[in-house]
């Protein structure tokens, strides 16, 4: 009897190590997913914040809690589930629609690039952003176009988010696939949107700083007032930088992997010449390498623009206009 319960005790044990190594692959996979995806974090958190301007302070945090139940949504009723579709039946096809995901990001860094240099103003882009002009009707009626555009957007970007993170993980099985997506999924959300948060909020939490008595906490407010503009136009400026460096790795590493890898190698080629600096080679490799992929990126998105603002867009918009009449 005794040795029957150790040996079960035995097996419990080794169930449970197994188990535990498997947690710790699923978590450190995710770790690495969730790296791969930080331009299009990044961008996430510099475009959110747009959404609740012209809103009073009571309704900034529904709103980005709207949004984050909206995103939440999209991530795991629709784009995990398709994502694990994919990767069982054509996982052929995940370096396409990755590279396609590229496009998207070197179009939007470029397009950003091109408004903020030469100010050409913002229009309804691939983004779906709101526009100069609020629609009309009431606050609620705004509030609720403001919500819906945001989760339309956030959608394109998760979508890129769970293609680069399925991508991570080619070889893993399907629950660990499931578990790694869903991980990614709600961690990056509550970081996103959180870090959103914080952002929207801070210069309401200095106003409140620099009105308490005191030297050091009203000093402290007031800097923080003074530096949110500041902040805002530094965390756009990242974004704009990490869609064009995400977006031009994923290109040339989709094209070495559909069999051309010139680009891919001459980018690496011309990055290993500085390598052998002594001290700071490794640094310099790493910056002239995503100098290299940021300004191809810049390239390709500059390309896209006139076919994307020209053709695709005016295109959707005629389909859309010619649907909704039908459906009328």
């Amino acid at each position: 009897m005794a040795s029957g319960l150790l040996a079960l005790l035995d097996d419990v044990a080794a169930i449970a190590k197994v188990a535990a190594a498997s947690i710790d692959d699923v978590g450190s996979m995710a770790i690495k997913a969730g790296a791969k995806s930080a331009g299009v974090v990044i961008d996430d958190a510099a475009v959110t914040p747009r959404y609740v301007v012209g809103f009073s302070a009571k309704r900034e945090l529904p709103i980005i809690w709207a949004i984050t139940k909206g995103s939440l949504r999209n991530k795991l009723l629709v784009l995990l589930p398709g994502a694990l579709l994919l990767g069982f039946f054509a996982p052929w096809a995940i370096t396409p629609l990755l590279m396609f995901g590229g496009l998207f990001l070197c179009f939007e860094g470029a397009e950003k690039v091109v408004e903020t240099v030469w100010h050409k103003g913002h229009h309804d882009g691939a983004h779906g952003g709101t526009t100069a002009t609020n629609p009309p009707g009431t606050p609620a009626d705004l509030e609720k176009a403001r919500v819906a555009s945001a989760i339309k957007t956030d959608f394109i970007l998760s979508a890129e988010i769970m293609a680069l993170t399925l991508s991570s993980v080619p070889e893993a099985g399907f629950l660990q696939q499931a578990a790694v997506l869903a991980i990614v999924a709600v961690g990056i959300t509550a970081l996103v949107y959180g870090a959103v948060a914080v952002i929207v909020k801070a210069d309401d939490v200095g106003v409140a700083m620099a009105d308490r008595d005191g030297t050091l906490i009203p000093a402290l407010g007031r800097g923080i007032v003074r530096a949110m503009p500041g902040l805002l136009k530094a965390l756009t400026a990242i974004g704009m930088v990490a869609m064009l460096m995400v977006g031009g790795g994923i290109l040339l590493h989709g094209l070495e992997v559909l069999g051309v890898p010139l680009p891919q190698h001459l980018v690496h080629n011309i990055a290993h010449l500085v390598a052998g600096i002594p001290s700071v080679g490794v640094a310099l490799e790493w910056i002239v390498n995503a100098a290299l992929t940021m300004v191809i990126g810049f390239v390709i998105g500059v390309v896209l623009i006139p076919i994307v603002t020209k053709v695709v867009i005016p295109f959707v918009r005629l389909f859309t206009r010619r649907k909704a009449d039908g459906d009328a």
